[in-house]
């Protein structure tokens, strides 16, 4: 299997630049990385967003932090656009399962990205609620879980066999730490990798030799020492 390795931005100028790359098929964002690059208003932003990349899959996540609210917003993101996937968090702020809305939603054949998700468990919960038809992405936190010392590859094991049984449904492997983590999930077989500009750049250079990196790290050294004008 091909992992697909998204995009997980915000800034317009670098949606632009990274649409344009053939590594990258689709786009993520979250309300943090709208609120650091810049955006006054959600709807007239993630609309800008949208005209870049009309072809490529885009997640765009509800901020409310109740069923009403969540519902009411998923269903108006849901008409921006016919690539949109709208995100819903697994939990509220108050850690209630969003099931509900989740269910409802996945049975108007809305296409979804279950987010902030950490466990095969809450994995399960979420196909036990979803049909096999309308596209379902699930998207695993790697990074934030290894921040705290917990291995999140069991986590990501599970959840792939699982979702094998659902062919609307993808693994997303979420919260990208270092380049290495997409050989990781491509090891995996996980479906899809969501990763920063930063890292992307990096994976478009996988290949180089140790050789050279060890040639490019002394002359990095060398440059700022005469920058610094060190002497001993």
């Amino acid at each position: 299997m091909n992992t697909k390795i998204f995009c997980d931005i915000a800034e317009l100028d670098q949606i632009k630049k990274f649409n344009k790359k053939k590594i990258v098929q689709g786009f993520t964002t979250n309300p943090s990385l709208m609120r650091k690059a810049g955006a006054k208003d959600y709807k007239s932003y993630s609309k800008m967003i949208l005209k870049i990349c009309n072809n490529k899959p885009v997640s765009l996540e509800v901020f409310a932090d109740d069923y009403k609210g969540m519902k009411k917003q998923a269903l108006r993101i849901n008409t921006w656009g016919k690539n949109v996937y709208v995100k819903i968090p697994i939990v509220n702020s108050k850690g209630v399962f969003t099931g509900k809305v989740i269910k409802e939603l996945n049975s108007l054949n809305i296409k979804l990205n279950i987010t902030a998700v950490y466990k095969a468990k809450q994995t399960e919960r979420i196909l036990k609620l979803i049909n096999k038809k309308t596209k379902v992405i699930i998207s695993i936190f790697a990074g934030r879980a290894a921040d705290t010392g917990k291995d999140p590859i069991p986590e990501f094991k599970k959840s792939i066999t699982m979702a094998k049984k659902f062919k609307n449904v993808e693994i997303l492997w979420a919260s990208v730490r270092e380049p290495y983590n997409y050989l990781q999930a491509k090891k995996l077989n996980c479906h899809i990798i969501t990763v920063p500009p930063t890292i992307i750049e990096k994976i478009e250079n996988f290949g180089k030799t140790l050789e050279k990196l060890t040639k490019e790290t002394v002359k990095g050294f060398l440059i700022d020492s005469k920058k610094s004008k060190f002497k001993i």
